[in-house]
């Protein structure tokens, strides 16, 4: 039987591997698997529609549903989860001890509609009482001058977010004191090569996660896996056969994690982490579909709204493929 050739865009996660190899196949696909660093395929398929399908920052997609004839269709498939507190640096030039103290500062980002910044910004929002419009947002590449958002951005006139200086970075100017905090899903490089002058806002950042999770019950959404709508238009079975071969290829994992005669990964005691994580969040940490995760993907489009990314407010169905929200019944 004939195929359908896709070509799919994504990082190499232990999740998606089976795909890569093919030893999980989707009914009626072949999957031209291409492995790329998540920034290349964001910008790839944001800006020139590469791919028929690809891994996809859920922010970036819930912007283009907010255009006319919005360009992607996502099934509820997340490579990506994070728990962000670990990613908010501050200069240690700043003065900043504890979150309020950023109120007033000058932040960097490397784009506002970042998915990871919009997390940070909305649990500081619910958790501490900091409002997102009472900082200023200094956009720009983290590691490499010339950054720009992928996507231009209508947003009310209470945030303020201008781009850093040409010929900067942000990992240089936090070191320098140039902004005080930085929100991003990459360490900047200064925290590991200037530790005396850049340093997490939580050192302890796992307690604190886990503190947030056991209070909210919530493990943020990064990344959706998103199908160009004119693909999906032509051949609307297709939503459903990924959604599956996904989930077959993220059950091996679930199994691989805990095989303890030879270790999947290289942490020396992978083993108790996966038990720690279990008995924290249960032994299907990671859940894929709709149901399981409709209070997680709520809290992020009420942020996206909130930080003036959405015009309106985002209902969690109209972001996937109707194909995916129900399963059959035998």
């Amino acid at each position: 039987m004939t195929r359908l050739n896709l070509s799919f865009a994504c990082w190499g996660y232990d999740r998606t591997s089976a795909l890569a190899d093919g030893s999980v196949r989707p009914d009626g696909i072949y999957l031209n698997f291409q492995k790329l660093e998540v920034e290349e395929t964001f910008f790839r398929m944001l800006r020139n529609r590469e791919f028929d399908v690809a891994e996809m920052s859920m922010s970036s997609y819930s912007v283009t549903l907010g255009r006319d004839d919005p360009s992607f269709i996502a099934i509820p498939v997340f490579p990506s989860r994070f728990f962000r507190h670990s990613c908010i640096f501050v200069s240690a030039k700043s003065g900043i001890e504890k979150p309020e103290d950023l109120i007033g500062k000058r932040i960097g980002v490397p784009e506002y509609q970042m998915t990871a910044p919009v997390w940070i910004r909305g649990i500081l929002q619910d958790e501490y009482g900091i409002d997102p419009a009472s900082v200023t947002y200094l956009t720009g590449g983290e590691e490499e001058p010339g950054r720009e958002e992928k996507l231009k951005l209508n947003l009310p006139e209470r945030f303020r977010v201008e781009p850093i200086p040409a010929g900067k970075t942000l990992a240089r100017m936090l070191a320098d004191g140039e902004i005080d905090a930085l929100h991003s899903a990459r360490a900047p490089s200064t925290f590991y090569s200037e530790p005396d002058k850049v340093r997490r806002l939580f050192p302890n950042f796992v307690e604190v996660e886990k503190a947030y999770f056991g209070k909210t019950g919530i493990f943020p959404i990064m990344h959706v896996v998103a199908i160009r709508r004119d693909v999906y238009e032509k051949n609307r079975w297709i939503a459903q056969s990924l959604y599956k071969a996904f989930v077959a290829a993220q059950q091996r994992t679930y199994a691989e994690l805990l095989v303890s005669a030879s270790l999947k990964t290289m942490l020396p005691w992978q083993i108790a982490m996966v038990e720690d994580t279990i008995a924290t969040m249960g032994d299907r940490w990671w859940p894929y579909g709709l149901a399981e995760n409709r209070k997680v993907i709520e809290t992020f489009t009420r942020y996206h709204h909130e930080q003036g990314l959405s015009p309106r407010r985002l209902s969690v169905e109209e972001m996937f493929a109707p194909e995916t929200l129900e399963e059959f019944k035998i």
